[in-house]
């Protein structure tokens, strides 16, 4: 089998181009990618529970924690004890998270309409049961166990 016929080399190869396109934008606004969607995943009226954000976003506690560090002293985010639970910690965007945010759904969203306007609706529904059973194949029926 060819490189190019394998499900992973392609998940990869576009998972990348994506991540460089996103990458061109977020550098443009003195952030990356990876804190873009740290900020789409905090609410911005709300705030997050810190320990919901990594799930969210299929990370380990322990990555996000520096991140959220690099971007409490970026000006982005400030940490502040839940009113209702006093052990956990929230965090609450900035007036500069917010802005970043805003930016990064937009960066978001261009590229979506960009993806729905090239390709039909019949096989985006498609795409995605596809890469939704590879996901399922992953994570419950591992070939590895």
């Amino acid at each position: 089998m060819k490189r190019e016929e394998s499900v992973d080399y392609n998940i990869k190869a576009a998972w990348h181009a994506i991540a460089r396109m996103y990458n061109q934008q977020a550098v443009k606004h003195d952030i990356t990618t990876s804190i873009g969607f740290v900020l789409l995943n905090i609410d911005s009226s709300e705030g997050t529970p810190a320990t919901k954000i990594a799930p969210l976003m299929g990370l380990e506690a322990r990555s996000l924690t520096r991140m959220l560090k690099s971007m409490e002293e970026k000006g982005l985010i400030y940490r502040k004890q839940d009113e209702n639970d006093r052990r956990s910690i929230r965090i609450y965007l900035t007036d500069t998270g917010k802005k970043k945010k805003e930016v990064s759904r937009q960066v978001v969203k261009t590229f979506n309409k960009a993806v729905r306007e090239k390709i039909d609706e019949k096989d985006l529904l498609a795409f995605f049961r596809v890469i939704s059973d590879i996901h399922e194949i992953i994570e419950k029926n591992s070939i590895y166990k």
